[in-house]
């Protein structure tokens, strides 16, 4: 990709960039399988999702005109049909429809993906997966994938509940994690917790309630962690049915945020199973 390969834009309304118009309410209004990836650090994770040919797809990047010189190298890491869209910082905000400071933006396609029970069908003899139901914060969801790439989990698995992990803010707070981490979204907490220990996972599920210190799990060759969602937790339902393991904390706090506690508890199973 050169220089002259750049595509000029002066027009917000010029039709080859509408998949990049108002993304905040696309975000709201449904995206017809397509994200926006957000920055320079998930525009790198967005090169190796589409090299990797996983169902994750570049079709188009959008950039501020005062970041081209320093992308060079990066954007020659895709293909030279993407076509690379270039606008000033008027015609760029009226594009996003907000003041886009980072000025760095792509358009993806998540293809067909494998549906949770082949997910989790797919998975080494030896995984850690976590597992989350209700999560409906995208700040949160966010960090969750950012953990759960930082200490080596094989999958993420969602109930239909929580929110989708493509929206743009997810994507961006996981620092592009979202674009190369195997997930799946879809069905009841009780019926993914019911395919797990079909799979032969163990599963812990994170409560200030637990009955073991997360220190003390024990290894085991397929470790399932479950987290609840912001607040309330994992209703007494879930956590009737499976082992429960809590964070020592000072007394006087409820909780701690459940991206907070899964990052803690993912490094200690991770440091059990020998995985880091």
């Amino acid at each position: 990709m050169t220089l002259s390969s750049l595509i000029r834009i002066d027009d917000p309304s010029d039709a080859r960039i509408a998949g990049f118009v108002a993304i905040k309410e696309r975000d709201l209004t449904g995206r017809q399988g397509r994200f926006i990836a957000e920055g320079t650090v998930v525009l790198r994770m967005l090169a190796a999702a589409h090299r990797a040919r996983r169902g994750i797809a570049a079709e188009a990047i959008l950039l501020l005109e005062s970041r081209v010189a320093g992308l060079t190298e990066l954007l020659a890491e895709f293909p030279a049909e993407i076509p690379v869209y270039v606008a000033g910082g008027p015609a760029f905000d009226a594009i996003a429809g907000f003041n886009m400071h980072r000025g760095v933006l792509a358009l993806g396609r998540r293809d067909a993906m494998p549906d949770r029970d082949s997910l989790i069908a797919s998975l080494p003899a030896e995984s850690l997966v976590l597992a989350a139901c209700g999560i409906s914060n995208h700040d949160n969801m966010g960090s969750l994938f950012r953990n759960a790439a930082a200490f080596g989990v094989d999958a993420v698995l969602m109930d239909a509940t929580s929110c989708d992990p493509m929206y743009r803010k997810a994507i961006r707070v996981s620092v592009g994690s979202v674009l190369t981490m195997p997930f799946a979204r879809e069905g009841t907490g009780a019926a993914l917790i019911e395919r797990l220990q079909a799979a032969g996972f163990a599963i812990w599920g994170l409560s200030p309630r637990g009955t073991v210190d997360i220190s003390n799990i024990p290894p085991a060759p397929r470790t399932a962690l479950l987290v609840g969602t912001e607040g309330e937790g994992l209703p007494e339902a879930i956590l009737s049915a499976i082992h429960t393991a809590r964070i020592r904390q000072r007394p006087g706090l409820d909780s701690l945020n459940v991206a907070m506690a899964a990052g803690i508890a993912l490094h200690q199973v991770a440091l059990i199973n020998a995985r880091l």
